[in-house]
């Protein structure tokens, strides 16, 4: 289960990498700074968050390791999944919003209320990480 949630994180980070470099290199000639930013904030929060998924699975492999509650590793699990989660759907859609103007398709209204949500679920995933350590 640790493995999985590692690899995500290394998955993502990867991806973070790689968007950063195309957001500094392609889309710095093709979009108005202040998109060039929200572009950016998503990648930000993309890589730090998957840093947290590679920590967090560190943390269940730790857990399993030394034989700690079943509930402390539940919650550990429940934190991956709000984390990833979280990257899906805030920094999705801010790569969305901040390319909507050079995307070949219209995205519409309903993406803006996406970004929050995913911070709610990046929230939410730290406080059930808290948790976890509480327990275990």
């Amino acid at each position: 289960m640790y493995k999985a949630i590692q690899i995500r994180g290394v998955i993502f980070a990867g991806i973070a990498v790689i968007l950063g470099a195309f957001g500094a290199h392609a889309l710095k000639t093709l979009l108005p700074i202040d998109r060039l930013q929200i572009f950016e904030t998503g990648v930000r929060y993309q890589f730090m968050h998957a840093l947290a998924l590679i920590v967090l699975s560190l943390s269940m492999a730790n857990a399993k390791k030394h034989e700690h509650t079943d509930i402390a590793t539940k919650w550990l699990h429940r934190a991956a999944n709000a984390i990833t989660i979280g990257i899906i759907l805030f920094s999705g859609s801010l790569y969305l919003l901040a390319t909507n103007s050079i995307l070949p398709f219209s995205i519409g209204n309903w993406l803006g209320p996406i970004t929050p949500i995913g911070g709610l679920f990046f929230i939410s995933g730290w406080t059930f990480w808290g948790i976890a350590i509480f327990r275990g």
